[in-house]
């Protein structure tokens, strides 16, 4: 792989730097530059471009490549001009897969949720099957980080990445499919089919679907053949699974169901079920994903990755038999929030308090369905902790698992878990 002209590297993140780590060991003379959409690039080796004066660079064709960090939308009106230039647009994954996808086996893993921790089970299971697997993607290593280390690599995907994703994978799996990210996809049903777009496609590869995603209709169109698909888990196979992650620091039965997903996924890559019953033992919980904390006999969640009514939903299940304060709302998505409403009573909330700017549908909803339940609508996280702790009798167990992104208040979800576990610390005590 070599590049005659120069390239544009377009967002300045993980990614962008490992791109530019990958050119720089190709082609140490290669000319890069950069461009993002707010702010300056700190990106070694490169020359930023003002997004004002991207289309000039365009037409005066001062790059011939652009390599897309995976945040920044592919439907920008930029890329239809870039395209009208004959200026192609790739991306870290679609370099990857031009430099090392030939000679390896490639799982690829995507879904609304649960795709982290299916990735991060089938590594696991694989690596304690003796096998040589690596674990990149969204999770973890950038896909060029990872390179060609490992025979067998274990990519998780967005739906920014798989919405052009250029080459196939010998393994792909959907955990699930809700409505997301529809601010960066345009629409619910362009989210659709770019998150399908991994297996929606001709080819020999196989399919392992978990149990959310297998009584669907648009990804059962998507799999096309269901010769695809892999072998079911034998009943002795399950059986073996629920009992390991019963006994794991796997909580909740969404959870179960990525273990059962993972599993199906490392037996068809050649793991063996004594490798996949200790890649359970050995799983920990990942940050912001129902990562659990105890302060002053407060048991606190930091569901913070939680973006969708269906996590906060999956969240409240894993907790059965507590007094549950949620914390729940964020940016808005035009997420629907009826269902979650009426099911808060039943799965032990007693407070319900939100955040800009979907809580107030929320709080709405669960207001004429909920009359037991304390409804406080905070305008901050900081607020909604101090209003806990002016309530402390009516709860055990604190959730925050907003059921929308942080844009609104925080730059990311990793932001807003940190400072909710700081403020709990603070406010419950370390007792």
């Amino acid at each position: 792989m070599r590049f005659e002209e120069p390239v544009l590297l377009y967002g300045a993140g993980k990614e962008a730097l490992s791109t530019r780590a990958f050119l720089k060991a190709r082609q140490p003379d290669l000319k890069v530059f950069v461009a993002v959409d707010s702010g300056s690039a700190d990106i070694p080796d490169t020359e930023q471009i003002a997004i004002d004066d991207l289309p000039a660079a365009i037409h005066g064709h001062r790059f011939g490549l652009i390599v897309k960090s995976p945040g920044v939308s592919r439907y920008k009106p930029i890329f239809s001009i870039a395209a009208a230039a004959g200026i192609p647009v790739t991306s870290n994954l679609n370099l990857w897969g031009a430099a090392y996808r030939h000679g390896h086996t490639l799982i690829a893993i995507t879904g609304t949720k649960g795709k982290s921790t299916t990735a991060t089970l089938t590594h696991l299971m694989l690596v304690h099957s003796g096998l040589d697997a690596g674990l990149a993607g969204n999770v973890g290593l950038a896909p060029l980080d990872i390179a060609d280390s490992h025979a067998l690599i274990v990519l998780e995907l967005s739906s920014y990445q798989t919405a052009d994703m250029n080459f196939l994978p010998d393994i792909a799996a959907i955990t699930n499919l809700y409505p997301e990210h529809v601010d960066w996809h345009g629409s619910v049903e362009r989210y659709y089919a770019d998150k399908l777009h991994l297996i929606d496609r001709e080819g020999s590869f196989a399919v392992a679907l978990g149990a959310a995603a297998r009584g669907n209709a648009l990804v059962a169109r998507a799999v096309r053949d269901h010769r695809r698909l892999l072998r079911d888990l034998t009943p002795e196979e399950d059986l073996a699974i629920e009992h390991a992650a019963a006994h794991s620091r796997l909580r909740g039965a969404h959870n179960l169901d990525n273990a059962r997903l993972a599993a199906q996924i490392a037996l068809g890559a050649g793991g063996t079920l004594d490798g996949i019953l200790k890649g359970i033992a050995a799983f920990r919980p990942l940050p912001h994903r129902l990562e659990e904390h105890v302060f002053g006999g407060v048991t606190v969640v930091n569901d913070s990755i939680s973006t969708t009514p269906e996590a906060t939903k999956a969240a409240l299940a894993a907790y059965p038999g507590r007094r549950i304060a949620l914390i729940a709302g964020g940016h808005e998505r035009q997420q629907d929030y009826a269902e979650l409403a009426g099911l808060l009573a039943q799965r032990g909330v007693t407070i319900l308090v939100t955040l800009p700017v979907t809580g107030e549908r929320l709080a709405q909803a669960a207001a004429g369905l909920n009359a037991d339940i304390a409804i406080i609508q905070a305008p901050d996280l900081d607020s909604a902790i101090g209003a806990l702790k002016l309530r402390r009798d009516r709860f055990d167990t604190i959730i925050l698992s907003p059921g929308a992104p942080s844009y609104n208040q925080f730059k990311n979800f990793e932001e807003r878990g940190a400072r909710f576990v700081a403020r709990c610390r603070d406010v419950f005590g370390a007792g």
